[in-house]
């Protein structure tokens, strides 16, 4: 059962817990309704508006998980949040690689997971979660947000959802502690964002644009496409990012 710990306001969960999680136990949440300095993946900042949003972070103490595989702490995560979201506004919810939580086309949560490693083991992990709620109007520089009030046109209650999902990602990682690190894998693998026989567009970081077949995710994380001339390669994250074309939004 995870113990919850309200912040009024504080400028990252995930940099408040980390700089705590020796002194607490394993499922530990912080969560607050005013984050000012959020923090995403690429160092970007997340933006979210006061009391309109579940902001929060997940301390996850595991038994045995290898270095090598911690990606499964990941699928978890997303699992949980797209198990939950998918519930609540009866629409398919997916999770684009690695853990990016999209109805559509358009980005409806973000997290950032954090882990620290002792030797070849997980010895602790924050798992960063910010979902947009209730908030209607984001950043104009934001490239492609929605949020579940925009998509189920009704608001929800922040802290309703954010328990839903901390309840789901305990059941998942007890899944995992009992099952082995692959046991969420094909789960995962069937609410894959554009994973769908298909090519897409994807770039490199220098600009070059290809189409490409998702096939899988590796233990560590890596993403598998299948080039149109048939050639399979694997990319780390940020080696390769998606094409989205806002004009469709």
């Amino acid at each position: 059962m995870a113990k919850y710990i309200k912040l009024a306001q504080v400028e990252s969960t995930n940099t408040y817990l980390l700089q705590v999680a020796g002194e607490l136990p394993g499922a530990t949440v912080i969560y607050t309704p005013c984050q000012t300095a959020g923090r995403g993946q690429k160092g970007n900042r997340w933006l979210a508006q006061p009391g309109m949003n579940a902001t929060f972070s997940y301390l996850y103490k595991p038994q045995g998980i290898a270095a090598r595989q911690q990606f499964c702490i990941s699928e978890a995560a997303a699992l949980a949040v797209a198990t939950v979201l998918n519930a609540e506004c009866g629409q398919p919810i997916t999770v684009k690689w690695p853990n990016d939580i999209y109805h559509g086309d358009r980005k409806i949560c973000g997290m950032l997971i954090e882990n620290s490693l002792q030797g070849r083991q997980v010895d602790y992990s924050v798992i960063g979660i910010g979902i947009n709620v209730n908030q209607r109007e984001f950043d104009p520089y934001a490239p492609n947000p929605t949020s579940l009030s925009l998509v189920t046109g009704c608001d929800h209650d922040p802290y309703q959802v954010m328990r839903k999902v901390c309840d789901c990602l305990e059941q998942l990682l007890a899944r995992v502690e009992r099952e082995g690190t692959q046991a969420l894998h094909a789960d995962y693998l069937s609410v894959l964002y554009r994973r769908d026989g298909q090519p897409h567009a994807f770039s490199l970081p220098d600009g070059t644009e290809f189409a490409a077949t998702l096939i899988d995710v590796a233990p560590d994380g890596m993403l598998s496409l299948r080039h149109t001339d048939g050639s399979l390669h694997h990319y780390a994250f940020k080696q390769v990012a998606f094409l989205i074309d806002n004009s469709r939004l």
